[in-house]
């Protein structure tokens, strides 16, 4: 649309102004129209019961025929004040769901940006950002954190024997079984390959994430299937935590 028809913030557009405007024109000249009509009219009736001659109540006659060519007027007006309006409701439409549709493709860009393609676990730019910012929050609330790096002994194997596709399957029910090992506060990532990161929150001491650790590696542990094939793997884990293995990322 060009820059007549768009409308600023906060106003209705301009050829909606103009189409309302236009009816308004209309409806007062529909009212004047219906005033000299129940003018003619008395004047016609009281000239038939007057018995008065025909020639007589011709000039009545004649605004009546005017009165009939206004309206007819007044039709076709309303006729191009209904297609401006039924315009500007379909640009409106189209206008509010282009804008909807920009909304839902920023979203998903912006998810894609920030999170594994293959698991939809947050990546390493989100990680980082989480990292950082419980990092700041730990230091002024004196609160511990946990960072555990996760990689999968044999997962290659899995690669190579059967092939990428049931690999990445097999990457997923890991990822699924690290989300389910951890809390909803706490942040899992796929590092890339076979390698995980968890960031767990508010940990009490080393016994406390020893806890966690031991029911992640039971879980990734257990047997799955894919294909009727049984897969296993042994996850290894390297543990720092905050402060004691230091203050930054």
């Amino acid at each position: 649309m060009d820059s007549d028809n768009m409308a600023t913030a906060g106003a209705p557009p301009r050829t909606l102004v103009s189409a309302l405007d236009q009816s308004e024109q209309v409806k007062h000249k529909v009212e004047e129209c219906a005033e000299k009509l129940f003018a003619v009219n008395t004047i016609l009736e009281d000239g038939m019961a007057r018995h008065l001659p025909l020639e007589r109540m011709e000039g009545a006659l004649s605004q009546n025929q005017e009165i009939e060519d206004e309206v007819g007027e007044c039709v076709e007006d309303l006729s191009s004040v209904k297609l401006a309006l039924t315009k500007e409701i379909a640009d409106r439409e189209y206008l509010e769901s282009e804008l909807k549709n920009s909304k839902i493709e920023e979203k998903e860009s912006r998810y894609h940006a920030l999170h594994d393609a293959l698991t939809g676990l947050p990546n390493r730019a989100l990680f980082d950002d989480r990292l950082t910012n419980a990092l700041a929050h730990a230091q002024r609330h004196e609160r511990g954190i946990a960072l555990l790096f996760i990689d999968l002994d044999g997962f290659k194997n899995i690669n190579d024997s059967y092939g990428h596709a049931t690999g990445d399957k097999f990457l997923c029910t890991v990822a699924e079984r690290l989300r389910t090992s951890t809390r909803a506060a706490d942040t899992v990532c796929r590092y890339g390959g076979d390698e995980f990161l968890c960031l767990l929150l508010d940990v009490a001491d080393e016994n406390h994430v020893a806890k966690i650790v031991e029911k992640i590696v039971m879980n990734i542990s257990a047997p799955c299937y894919h294909g009727g094939v049984r897969f296993n793997v042994q996850p290894r884990s390297g543990i720092a935590m905050f402060p004691t293995a230091g203050k930054t990322a």
